[in-house]
């Protein structure tokens, strides 16, 4: 455990702090407004401790400090220390996908147009990050038709300038031609800051020349210059139609969607440049300590705008949540803005639509993940051996059974078995159970019921011949059960009752996530946060808690939706459907009397009588309705 320091030797001043292990490697990264306090709120019975923050203090050696004179200070700090020294402890961003990036050199002497990939050059600039290279090709097509800057190599554009000939480009005029001095410096410095006076979003300036200059052209005659200027200012509309509106002409802001889990969230960044989408990013983030949702929207701030942004940062930036400190934040970006920023919370309008937008991105982009990382053989490998290791299993886990519990106050009790084979849902071997022998809300007995019938139904398939064997043949490597030492309990009580202890490894999923509950240990096992084997029971408890709750919501949904004509012998659903449509309503159908039945000649006498006398039964104080069915006669 970190060594604490002396009482009174930490000062109550801002600062970044930093926990390093015994061999002097810093494990984890910090700030703080006050290090004494923030630093003393280390040093605690662990029990009142995260469990992640427990670990990291038990895997401490030391602790030291840094002071700084502000919160922002102690802000950039943290920052710097982290990108310097990648704690493990820290929150790790993953942005494994490269963005393409629309480039305009100006480092160059004639200054190119290319889309590009990877590290940005200073003196550059650069629009994106876009989504699809095609999208910004298509668009830099459009605009070398108005602006036909060079988009060639600088290989290509000395070979070409040594042999005094233009290429292609140059003769389907996608090209000034500045190889082969077709172009002046000073015409094609023009071009270069129209071009980026475009991709910046200042499009009604360019469109008003390029119409003053048809005008100009027809005015005079010229009537081949005004078609070339013609259609460049369709293809600068066409460029324009490609660009996403989503505010005002004046508005610069960034807007930023989140979809989480426990350990993993995925964000979606919106760049909006006056007042139209000009580019948009998406990483994901591993969340290798706890956070909440303002906690994790300040870690997204911190690291999306200390990166040199190539759309500059803006004057808005929209989150789902506020984090603590919001004003600290602000006094940051001002400061690397060098004008005023505000960090909001979009309530309403166009902003609130544009960030459900955002968020319906992450949300799609955090399912491609999860959905990529469970089909991955190795990695469902990797989890599998995990699961065996720290559980202390025979076998790696071949099949796993998770079973959850769902009702609503106790009603439309049910419980499901989900089956994950080789690490993949196995949804033919599913099973729904519905609730038969408890009453009232107890969890406890209701999973005993649900185990008691799946386990009974296997130990009779097991003596029988394969062909003859049902759908509960095959006993779970890894048998779970959702919940803690309650519901553990009870799944005990049903093994050792059945005498299968010795053959069904039987664990509990805790409500703290990382923690797993076994049989006779009064400790959980504390499975680690960024291995696989916690990401597998994560998508397991999630799956089983999805079937759970959509069987309960079938049930009462059927419940709720019963109707007085329901279970009348000899009135399916189409006789059903047909009797409502022909009084006029179901109210009409309540009405009507034992005549209007029987006028009905499609409709048999005996099962006229059986919907009258059942529209007509008495109703006791419980809802029931008393009385004898009529039953049609055997034939």
């Amino acid at each position: 455990m970190a060594l604490r320091p002396e009482p009174g030797s930490i000062p109550d001043t801002p600062g970044s702090y930093q926990f390093k292990d015994g061999n002097g490697r810093i494990i984890y990264v910090g700030k703080a407004k006050s290090l004494r306090s923030r630093l003393n709120s280390y040093f605690q019975d662990p029990r009142n401790l995260h469990l992640r923050t427990a670990q990291m203090v038990a895997t401490a050696a030391t602790v030291e400090w840094i002071q700084v004179d502000t919160e922002v200070d102690a802000l950039m700090l943290e920052f710097s220390l982290i990108q310097q020294h990648q704690p493990r402890f820290n929150v790790r961003l993953r942005d494994d996908k490269s963005y393409p990036f629309l480039s305009v050199t100006l480092l160059d002497d004639w200054p190119r147009a290319m889309v590009m990939r990877g590290r940005h050059k200073r003196g550059n600039r650069y629009f994106g990050p876009y989504g699809h290279a095609y999208a910004i090709r298509e668009t830099l097509d459009l605009l070398l038709r108005t602006f036909p800057v060079r988009t060639c190599s600088d290989n290509k554009f000395s070979r070409h300038e040594r042999s005094g000939r233009p290429c292609l480009l140059f003769h389907i005029e996608k090209c000034a031609g500045p190889c082969v001095d077709e172009v002046s410096r000073d015409d094609y410095d023009q071009m270069v800051r129209n071009l980026i006076q475009f991709l910046e979003g200042d499009t009604d300036e360019v469109v008003q020349e390029l119409e003053a200059s048809m005008a100009v052209a027809s005015e005079a005659l010229e009537f081949e210059a005004a078609a070339r200027h013609r259609d460049r200012l369709e293809s600068v509309r066409k460029a324009i139609e490609k660009q996403q509106i989503a505010g005002a002409r004046n508005e610069d802001f960034d807007i930023i969607g989140i979809a989480e889990d426990e350990l993993e969230a995925a964000v979606q960044v919106f760049y909006v440049r006056k007042g139209r989408v000009m580019g948009r990013r998406g990483f994901i983030l591993d969340k290798v300590e706890p956070l909440d949702s303002p906690e994790l929207v300040a870690v997204i701030l911190e690291r999306l705008y200390h990166d040199d942004n190539p759309l500059g940062r803006p004057k808005t930036v929209f989150v789902p949540e506020l984090p603590e400190s919001i004003e600290v934040y602000e006094e940051w970006l001002t400061h690397m803005r060098g004008s005023k920023v505000e960090v909001r919370v979009p309530k309403r309008g166009d902003k609130r639509s544009l960030h459900d937008t955002v968020s319906h991105n992450a949300s799609d982009s955090f399912k491609r993940h999860r959905l990529k990382r469970a089909s991955d053989h190795n990695t469902r490998a990797k989890a599998l051996n995990e699961l065996q290791k720290h559980l202390e299993l025979p076998a790696a886990p071949l099949r796993i059974e998770c079973y959850d519990m769902s009702h609503l106050q106790g009603s439309d009790y049910v419980g499901s078995m989900v089956v994950v084979e080789d690490g993949l849902p196995r949804k033919s071997e599913y099973r729904r159970f519905k609730i038969k022998s408890v009453a009232g809300n107890d969890d406890f007995a209701a999973m005993e019921e649900v185990l008691t019938r799946r386990l009974t139904a296997y130990i009779a398939d097991k003596g029988k011949p394969a062909n003859e064997q049902g759908k509960f043949a095959y006993p779970p490597q890894l048998l779970l059960v959702d919940g803690g030492k309650g519901q553990l309990s009870s799944a005990m009580k049903v093994v050792d009752e059945l005498g299968l202890r010795d053959e069904i490894p039987v664990a509990s999923l805790a409500k703290q996530f990382e923690e797993v509950y076994l049989p006779e240990q009064s400790e959980p096992i504390r499975i680690p946060r960024q291995s696989e084997a916690l990401y597998m029971l994560q998508r397991i408890r999630d799956e089983s808690h999805r079937f759970a709750i959509t069987y309960h919501r079938q049930l009462r949904d059927k419940r709720m939706t019963k109707s007085v004509l329901d279970d009348v012998p000899g009135l399916g659903e189409v006789r059903r459907k047909r009797l409502i449509k022909e009084l006029g309503g179901i109210t009409k159908v309540k009405n009507a009397d034992l005549e209007d039945f029987l006028a009905l000649s499609w409709l048999p006498e005996a099962v006229a009588r059986a919907v009258h006398d059942k529209i007509h039964m008495p109703v006791t104080p419980g809802g029931q309705r008393t009385g004898t069915r009529v039953r049609l006669p055997s034939r």
